[in-house]
């Protein structure tokens, strides 16, 4: 991916970015419906996606057809409040699209082997992802693509293999737990692709990533080199 291939779209607040990129989205679904009868979208976990999420449901799409599944997730018990698809759950479950999770009826203690048991699971699905759907940490990381013993894993992980554990290092104070990423073969091979966040300190980070290309240190930087095909950016002040 190149400079040339991203477009920005600024915001003043997050309610106006929520009402503009959940159009975008509903609009994705239903070509992909269109095209092969199904959409697959992998959402992100946080604060800033949620109004979106609640955009998103006031929809009318043919809800029966959409599989959701999280870009990622901790390695925490059902309903625990760091779980990203219990929030899923509680904003998009009612919709009645399939969300299929990560991070459930697998090894919290052995994230190698939740991972397997996650890629299992996501084998069933009819890949490639119609939509990915980022997010951005103030420290470049997306979905859980951390620096740390897994870092390398999770960006040269073979097209085929969708999921990986991920130990970040240092583990963020928010969130100290072991987690669960699609990999970057993965995301990389989407029909689209968006990311949506808020803040200047982020803006000037995902900046420096796309300026830096595969030459960046930074996860997103990684993430995005990969990409063949155009990036929307959404932003809000």
């Amino acid at each position: 991916m190149t400079e040339d291939e991203v477009e920005w779209w600024d915001y003043e607040t997050p309610k106006e970015m929520a009402e503009a990129v959940s159009g975008d989205i509903g609009f994705l679904i239903g070509q992909a419906i269109e095209a092969h009868g199904r959409a697959l979208v992998a959402v992100p976990g946080g604060k800033t996606p949620q109004p979106i999420f609640k955009a998103l449901a006031r929809q009318k799409l043919d809800w029966a057809k959409v599989t959701f599944i999280p870009t990622d997730d901790r390695l925490v018990a059902a309903g625990d409040p760091l779980s990203n698809v219990a929030m899923i759950r509680e904003l998009l479950g009612p919709t009645g699209a399939t969300i299929v999770p990560l991070a459930e009826g697998v090894s919290l203690d052995d994230r190698h082997a939740a991972a397997r048991a996650a890629d299992a699971r996501l084998a069933e699905l009819d890949w490639p992802l119609d939509l990915a759907w980022l997010g951005i940490g103030a420290d470049g990381h997306t979905a859980s693509i951390f620096p740390g013993p897994d870092y390398e894993s999770a960006l040269d992980a073979p097209r085929g293999r969708h999921v990986v554990g991920v130990l970040p290092d240092p583990l963020p104070r928010e969130a100290p737990v072991a987690r669960l990423t699609l990999t970057r073969a993965t995301l990389s091979t989407a029909r689209s692709l968006l990311i949506t966040f808020s803040g200047e300190e982020k803006k000037a980070v995902l900046e420096r990533a796309i300026a830096d290309g595969p030459m960046s240190r930074l996860p997103i930087g990684r993430v995005l080199a990969e990409f063949e095909t155009p990036v929307d950016i959404h932003w809000s002040a």
